[in-house]
């Protein structure tokens, strides 16, 4: 299930703002404050540590089945998508890979596989990354922009299967150009890193 999805972004405390604001919570804040990493997480809200000069590593926002991380970057950069699989599922897609060539980390939490996309694909099998509340709400579909064509036919590859959830349309830059999420209570908008969400029944 794809769940998930991550940015670098000049606009930290904005993007967190953004998706608040439209019903998600924030579930975790991370960030680097003289020297060592450190939580800042809820109830702590921005006024608490805005002037303490926090270079956060990850901000975590959740809504239903939908993950969304944000961590500090010069820049607006797509990092990675994220599938939520089983164990056997896991397993599977890393031997599909030996048919891609494409590079693997795999560590104790979760496995990063690297793509010539110049994005990243997170496998995760742990569940408790998604809240067990509002799960009808999930994300329908990713229309990403990628600077050459293949990316759907090597997702086949990849998960054995169509993933009917990832659409992609070759640009100048690889981004997110559409988050699709279905019974998610909110207009069409656009988050501050130009994904524009749109709402599905």
């Amino acid at each position: 299930m794809l769940f998930h999805y991550h940015f670098w972004t000049p606009y930290v405390e904005e993007t967190e703002r953004f998706y608040v604001r439209n019903g998600f919570r924030v579930s975790q804040r991370i960030g680097k404050y003289q020297g060592d990493f450190l939580h800042f997480d809820p109830p702590l809200v921005w006024n608490d540590f805005r002037e303490k000069n926090i270079l956060f590593r990850i901000i975590e926002v959740r809504k239903g089945n939908v993950n969304i991380t944000f961590g500090y970057g010069k820049k607006v950069i797509f990092d990675h998508i994220g599938f939520l699989v089983s164990k056997n599922e896991h397993d599977e897609i890393c031997e599909n890979l030996n048919k891609l060539n494409w590079k693997v980390e795999k560590g104790d939490r979760r496995t990063f596989i690297t793509t010539p996309y110049n994005f990243r694909i997170e496998l995760q099998t742990n569940i408790d990354l998604v809240d067990s509340e509002a799960k009808d709400i999930k994300i329908k579909e990713l229309r990403l922009e990628t600077k050459v064509t293949g990316l759907e036919s090597d997702l086949h590859i990849l998960f054995g299967k169509t993933v009917d959830t990832i659409k992609t349309v070759v640009g100048d830059k690889v981004t997110i150009k559409e988050a699709i999420i279905r019974d998610y209570p909110a207009k069409q908008i656009q988050d501050p890193n130009g994904v524009k969400i749109i709402t599905k029944a």
